[in-house]
């Protein structure tokens, strides 16, 4: 038998065992049952959608909106939600785990939160050894000598007059607004991680795996650049937009250095664009303790999960099914459900999904 053919009898197998009722359609509580047996940890605890989200989730696969899932609504639920929670298909992101951020001149551990940037090593570390991800991807802050964030760099822009800092009162992880257009808001950090020097290296002891791909990012020296998707004023991206659609990612696991700047705007990042989006807590330290907490309520806000390392294998490998993530994805799919105007049926080009 094929995998396409096993596939298909999974589906009908799934629709049959949920139609408890057996006329053909799922109603909302028997698709409940479907989510409580979908979302569920690796010891088989249940984890519950709440009911409004239950609902939500509901009506966007019932196209035609008649209170019911018909097999054609099933087969695009099946295809493109209940497919993607069990067999995600994940990448690991370490961001900006670089020399300078651990013991030079950007060293996170002389900031406010005082944290320890090298304790993050080595449960990265024992994740590349043992969890299989499709793909990792190492970001690298990559900046020129005359980049826009370097404090030293202030006097070659002009700062504007409703800043609230001037320019001779600057000092280090203050924020400035130079002149545009557009005005820009700026954090000042000491020089650091510049192109080609030991500063921006990768620490000696992450492990650097097969095949993995390295992003650098920030390499304007006119815009600063958090996020390893984009730069601080979205006018240019990385590299890794395009290989995640490549690679048909449908999961990102974040973690790196520092928690509420990098880490934090990438996932956001991948949040916004769609993917669903796992922060992993204990790989991750910060410069302020406070901007931490406000970091993680905003990604939470939006779907993102916060996780310790040693639950990730069991979500990559399917066995551990978040709700949120599971979430997350159906509000992606909302505009992306065929239209079934015609008695329910898929329209030309809908047709159902049944490859691997």
């Amino acid at each position: 038998m094929s995998f396409e053919s096993e596939l298909q009898e999974d589906m009908d197998a799934c629709f049959s065992a949920f139609d408890k009722d057996g006329d053909g359609y799922l109603n909302k509580g028997e698709f409940e049952c479907i989510c409580r047996a979908l979302f569920r940890s690796d010891r088989g605890k249940i984890y519950s959608l709440e009911k409004d989200q239950l609902d939500e989730v509901f009506n966007i696969f019932d196209a035609n909106k008649d209170g019911l899932l018909d097999r054609d609504e099933f087969v695009f639920c099946w295809n493109h939600w209940i497919k993607t929670i069990v067999r995600p298909v994940s990448v690991f992101l370490v961001v900006d785990v670089q020399n300078d951020f651990i013991s030079g001149t950007l060293n996170i551990s002389r900031c406010s939160a005082q944290q320890n940037p090298l304790e993050v090593i080595e449960p990265i570390n024992r994740l590349l050894d043992t969890v299989n991800f499709d793909t990792v991807f190492y970001s690298l802050d990559w900046h020129p000598t005359d980049h826009v964030s370097f404090i030293d760099n202030i006097s070659h822009r002009k700062v504007h007059s409703s800043s609230a800092v001037s320019a001779e009162d600057a000092q280090t992880y203050d924020t400035v607004v130079f002149e545009g257009p557009p005005l820009m808001n700026q954090r000042l950090w000491p020089r650091h991680c510049v192109q080609d020097s030991w500063g921006a290296e990768l620490h000696k002891d992450l492990k650097i795996v097969d095949n993995s791909v390295k992003v650098c990012k920030g390499t304007n020296p006119d815009v600063d650049s958090y996020s390893v998707f984009w730069d601080n004023k979205k006018i240019t991206k990385t590299n890794l937009v395009d290989q995640l659609e490549e690679r048909g990612i449908t999961d990102i696991y974040v973690c790196g250095l520092a928690y509420d700047v990098c880490v934090g705007a990438t996932a956001l990042d991948a949040l916004n664009i769609g993917y669903r989006t796992i922060l992993v807590d204990d790989c991750c330290r910060g410069v302020d303790l406070l901007d931490i907490e406000k970091t993680k309520n905003a990604l939470i806000e939006k779907h993102c999960v916060i996780v310790s390392s040693n639950q990730v294998k069991a979500m990559v490998e399917g066995r551990d099914r978040r709700p949120e993530l599971g979430y997350k994805l159906a509000i992606e799919l909302k505009d992306k459900v065929p239209g079934c105007e015609n008695g329910g049926k898929f329209k030309s080009g809908d047709e159902p999904d049944e490859s691997g």
